[in-house]
C-alpha cells in the first residue's frame, strides 16, 4: 500500500470518526426529548368520574416543584383501597378521571402529571419522577379515607419504570404494568446499535434492577402490535419478577390505544378487585404514616 492510498484511508477514517462523534454528541443532547415528551392539553379543566367525587390537587415535590393532578374518592363512605397511576411518555393523565369508574370501581385514585406535563411545573427526569412517585405514595397513605395497606401502583410504558421503583421501596398491595420494559437503556441499545449509548444515557429506567424486590402480585398487559416496546424487553422483565399473577396480550391493541380499550380496563378492574377487596382481611394494615412535609392539596 503506497503513501497516497494510506492518506486516503486515513482521511476517510478521520471523517467517519468525526461523523460518529457528532452523532453521539447529538444523541446525548437530544436524549431528553427522546425519552420525555411533555403533553400539556388534557380532557378539560374539570374532568369528572361518574363513580367518584373528583377534585384537583396541587402537591409539592421535595424541592418545592408544583405538581398538578386529581384525587378521586368513591362516593360510598368508609375507608377504601387506593391506586396511584403513572402515565406514559406522551401522556397527560386527566383521561384516567373519565375512565376511573370502569378501571378502579370503589377505589380512591390519585393521578398526577409528571413535571412539565399538564399543569405541573418543572422539567422531567428519572430521579425526580421516582422521588415524586414516592412522595405521592406517602401522601396518599396518610389520607384518612385510604387504607394504607391496600395501595396499588399502575404504570403505563414509561410509567411502568416509575411504578416499579416506587413498589420496590414501599409496601404496595398490587402492581399493574401496561406495556412495560426491562430498561430504557436496553431499548436504546437495540435502537442505536452502533452507539455506545451507555456512556451518555442519563435516564435509564432499569426496571430489571428492582424486579427482585417486588413481592406484591403483578399484572402485565401487553399490546398485540407494539412498535415501541419490543416483546423481548417485556419478556426479560417478566422473567425477573417472582410474583406475576397475570400476563396477557390485549387483542386489537397497540402501544398507544391499549389503556383505553375495554378489555384492558376490565382486566385491571378484575385484578385489583381480587387483590384489593377479596383478600383485604388477610393482610392487616400497617399504622398510618404521618403526612409528609412540603405537601399542599387544593380543592
Amino acid at each position: 500500500m503506497n503513501v497516497h492510498t494510506k492518506r486516503i484511508i486515513s482521511g476517510i477514517a478521520g471523517v467517519a470518526g468525526t461523523l460518529w462523534l457528532g452523532m453521539l454528541a447529538t444523541l446525548s443532547a437530544r436524549q431528553h426529548r427522546l425519552i420525555f415528551n411533555p403533553v400539556r392539553l388534557g380532557d378539560g379543566e374539570r374532568p369528572k368520574s361518574a363513580g367518584h367525587r373528583t377534585r384537583s390537587v396541587v402537591l409539592r415535590g421535595a424541592d418545592g416543584t408544583r405538581l398538578c393532578g386529581w384525587l378521586l374518592t368513591p362516593r360510598a363512605p368508609g375507608v377504601h383501597p387506593a391506586v396511584i397511576y403513572f402515565g406514559g411518555r406522551s401522556e397527560e393523565v386527566s383521561w384516567v378521571v373519565r375512565d376511573a369508574t370502569s378501571m378502579f370501581p370503589g377505589m380512591t385514585v390519585l393521578a398526577v402529571n409528571y413535571r412539565g406535563y399538564g399543569n405541573s411545573d418543572g422539567v422531567p427526569a428519572e430521579r425526580h419522577l421516582v422521588e415524586d412517585g414516592k412522595m405521592l405514595f406517602d401522601w396518599l397513605a396518610a389520607r384518612p379515607q385510604v387504607d394504607p395497606g391496600r395501595i396499588a401502583v399502575i404504570g403505563r410504558s414509561l410509567g411502568s419504570g416509575v411504578a416499579l421503583q416506587v413498589a420496590a421501596h414501599h409496601p404496595v398491595a398490587a402492581v399493574v404494568l401496561i406495556t412495560p420494559y426491562d430498561s430504557i437503556l436496553s431499548i436504546a441499545k437495540r435502537r442505536f446499535r452502533t452507539m455506545p449509548i451507555g456512556l451518555v444515557l442519563r435516564h435509564r429506567f432499569e426496571s430489571v434492577k428492582y424486579a427482585a424486590r417486588i413481592k406484591a402480585p403483578v399484572l402485565i398487559l401487553r399490546a398485540e402490535q407494539d412498535t415501541v416496546v419490543p416483546g423481548v424487553h417485556t419478556d426479560l422483565l417478566a422473567s425477573k419478577l417472582s410474583s406475576v399473577h397475570g400476563d396477557h396480550t390485549v387483542s386489537g391493541s397497540d402501544h398507544f390505544n391499549i389503556p383505553h380499550l375495554e378489555e384492558t380496563q376490565q382486566r385491571i378492574a378484575a385484578f385489583l378487585r381480587c387483590w384489593m377487596f377479596a383478600r383485604q382481611n388477610r393482610h392487616p394494615s400497617p399504622a398510618m404514616p404521618a403526612a409528609p412535609t412540603g405537601v399542599q392539596a387544593l380543592a
